[in-house]
């Protein structure tokens, strides 16, 4: 629903027309129901206008051959972004909202290889079956873990950090990451909605958090400055930065690495 709301706008940052179809009255009747739901709009738009920057730069700049979406969900990049065709894109969920989203979607093409591969992810030896099937037929292939993690037991997402990493051809994986303190936050905010989800992975570490498991940081957005520079920001967000930039350094890092996307890539051992 916030990729429709934000489509629909004259000045919108992206335009996803499959985003309104997709979410369906469902959609609607969730961000009517869940407190603050169109408050929180922003940054959920900025975290999909900074993927979408990330993707095609590697895709194209960088020469990737596949993407992996893990847990995918009703995204619809592999039919929205203008990535070079020969790229093959694998869309990875439960069977249920993979036929959820097949079916809504029923006429509708997409721009590169698609493939809709239906995998539990909690399903250890189905998961690693899967990457070592791509693995075993890509060269350079991006993961992508979009509104996932947070979910997940950091025992788990260390176990997922690690089959990814076992397989070579994986040199990049994108995620968005949250610190305690924005945890906590959401927690006040949506934690009575959420009770079926609980948030459980923001590493206070941060990305040093995946270093033990393979992975390093390559690059850091900071979701607020990202929401400053696309103008995607809550109300008096600029006058909020310029009052964080009298805080000590250390405070401000702090503070800006509180929500962020960030394109991981595999450590050399």
């Amino acid at each position: 629903m916030y990729r429709a709301m934000e489509s629909e706008r004259p000045d919108a940052l992206f335009r996803d027309p499959l985003a309104r179809q997709l979410a369906g009255e469902l959609g609607e009747e969730i961000i009517r129901r869940v407190p603050k739901a169109r408050q929180m709009a922003w940054p959920m738009i900025v975290r999909t206008a900074v993927m979408d920057e990330i993707i095609l730069r590697v895709a194209i700049q960088d020469g990737a051959d596949t993407v992996v979406n893990l847990a995918a969900g009703l995204d619809a990049r592999a039919y929205r972004l203008p990535v070079p065709p020969p790229i093959r894109w694998v869309d990875v969920d439960l069977p249920e909202i993979q036929g959820y989203k097949k079916a809504a979607l029923t006429g509708e093409w997409p721009v590169c290889e698609l493939e809709y591969t239906p995998v539990d992810l909690t399903n250890e030896v189905a998961r690693r079956a899967l990457f070592a099937r791509i693995g075993a037929t890509a060269r350079r292939v991006l993961v992508i873990t979009e509104g996932l993690l947070v979910y997940l037991k950091p025992e788990d997402v260390a176990a997922l950090a690690r089959d990814l990493g076992a397989q070579p051809a994986f040199r990049w994986w994108m995620t968005d990451i949250g610190s305690p303190r924005l945890m906590k936050m959401l927690e006040r905010s949506w934690g009575s909605s959420l009770t079926s989800a609980p948030f459980r992975f923001a590493p206070a570490e941060g990305t040093k958090f995946f270093e033990p498991h393979g992975w390093r940081e390559k690059e850091f957005r900071a979701v607020f400055e990202e929401a400053l520079r696309l103008k995607r920001t809550m109300p008096l967000g600029r006058l909020w930065y310029w009052i964080g930039r009298l805080a000590p350094k250390k405070k401000q890092e702090e503070m800006r690495r509180m929500s962020g996307v960030v394109l991981l890539e595999r450590s050399e051992p």
